[in-house]
């Protein structure tokens, strides 16, 4: 099971090295691992998307809990949460297929950043599923080049 697990820290030098450190020690692969400041300068939250069942994953936040630079753990996966990512790419297109990418862009609400002659480059925001889904339409043409940021979440009221 994914788990989604949002980590407020003290903004310091080090303290997401003893995080994925923490996780690496018992052997588990960070799917997807955001850091930002929050509206606090001194605190940053860690949005961390990693598999493994309930009790292995409920030592680690305990583990995460004892680090001296932690101020909250939360498992957002079972309460209610919003998530999004920003994908980042460029599509390869001609003369005859650009009108068509635009369209398919478009109705996903993605936003067209730099049109080339021979290529487009896109932003996308959305929920894991949406990126999914918007790749799998693409996947026809040709992306040259991308970047994803991960997930960012909040939890719901």
């Amino acid at each position: 099971m994914k788990h989604i697990i949002s980590v407020l820290v003290e903004n310091k030098f080090g303290v997401l090295t003893r995080v994925a450190g923490l996780f690496s020690a018992r052997g588990f692969n960070i799917n997807s691992l955001t850091v930002g400041e929050t509206e606090d300068p001194t605190v940053s939250r860690m949005t961390i998307v990693v598999k493994g069942d309930d009790k292995t994953l409920d030592q680690v936040k305990k583990q995460l809990n004892k680090l001296i630079d932690i101020i909250t753990v939360k498992d957002l996966t079972k309460k209610g949460f919003i998530d999004r990512e920003l994908l980042l790419f460029k599509i390869k297109v001609n003369a005859e297929n650009k009108a068509k990418v635009a369209g398919y862009l478009d109705k996903h609400h993605a936003k067209i950043l730099h049109s080339g002659a021979n290529s487009i480059t896109v932003e996308f925001v959305g929920d894991p599923e949406r990126v999914l889904k918007l790749l799998d339409e693409l996947k026809e043409y040709s992306i040259s080049d991308m970047v994803r940021t991960g997930r960012i979440a909040l939890a719901k009221e």
